[in-house]
């Protein structure tokens, strides 16, 4: 018990004679408006003011979530922009993916909706997803954004608006044109919706003024720091596979390495009895050690100088 006292004697010593330094924290700008999907959105009420500016400051000080975000979209969002420019999804959807789960490929949510757009299982069956125990396409990057743009393109066909559309991702459509209606609004800042619902499209908004330049939040990443890029072959699989860690060894890689680069195969094997065809990724061995030549980055704004 002495010991202790002693102990807070000299911390709060400590503190009086200004021995510990402490950075200061910042609030941010609010902007007068900011814009989605070729949408202008004025920030100038109350309330849309307010809202953005709690999901601004969450993200900024979430810092090491944040720092892993902003890595990961280097790797990431090259796969998901393409994709979307060919269904004719506006850019800023990829934006939604980093919400629904930090970019994080492998992750599953307590209701079991899974991966970069955590889809659930019906869902994604409903859109053209095999999803079963050997196979699930939820975590397969390209196939999954595919099926998220599916979905996009259905809601905005009932809603002719995209942060409606953003909106109705995460309440439903159901939920959305119910409320529409019960309240008697037409755009989804004007409905009150659980708390989460309501939040949603404005944690997108704040990500994206965070991702385009995450250096006026404070954050800087070296070139050296981010993730290489790893080169994959494609090989086609077209009937049953007994065993993937023999598969691997094949093409000189471990069991691990097969699936880290394909998450989508969820068992040691794959039954295939109607000779489906399968595109797994290879990746290159010379691409294993680490080599800041093969960093590529997506936005020159995210590498401090």
């Amino acid at each position: 018990m002495r010991k202790k006292s002693i102990l807070l004697l000299m911390f709060f010593a400590c503190l009086s004679t200004s021995v510990f330094s402490v950075e200061p924290f910042y609030s941010f700008p609010i902007p007068a408006k900011t814009e989605f999907a070729g949408q202008a959105i004025s920030l100038e009420r109350y309330d849309m003011r307010e809202r953005f500016d709690r999901e601004q400051i969450i993200i900024a000080y979430q810092q090491s979530l944040s720092f892993m975000i902003i890595k990961r979209a280097n790797r990431y969002f090259p796969i998901i922009e393409p994709i979307l420019k060919e269904n004719g999804v506006p850019d800023d959807f990829k934006y939604l993916a980093v919400i629904e789960s930090n970019l994080e490929p492998r992750a599953i949510s307590g209701a079991q909706a899974a991966g970069l757009w955590q889809l659930m299982p019906k869902t994604a069956q409903q859109f053209g997803l095999e999803v079963n125990d050997e196979v699930d396409e939820r975590y397969n990057i390209e196939k999954s954004t595919e099926a998220a743009c599916q979905f996009f393109k259905s809601a905005y066909a009932k809603y002719k608006n995209w942060t409606t559309v953003a909106a109705s991702y995460n309440a439903g459509m159901g939920r959305i044109s119910n409320e529409k209606e019960n309240q008697q609004v037409d755009n989804s800042f004007d409905m009150l919706l659980t708390s989460e619902s309501s939040r949603y499209v404005f944690r997108i908004l704040a990500m994206k003024q965070f991702l385009q330049n995450p250096k006026a939040f404070g954050y800087n990443i070296e070139h050296d720091e981010f993730y290489q890029t790893i080169g994959t072959k494609n090989v086609i699989v077209k009937g049953p596979v007994a065993d993937w860690t023999v598969w691997a060894a094949q093409y000189g890689i471990s069991y691990s390495q097969l699936k880290d680069f394909n998450i989508w195969l969820r068992d040691r094997k794959l039954t295939n009895l109607a000779n489906k065809e399968y595109t797994i990724q290879v990746p290159n061995k010379e691409d294993f050690k680490f080599n800041p030549a093969k960093i590529k980055i997506y936005n020159p704004m995210w590498v401090s100088f």
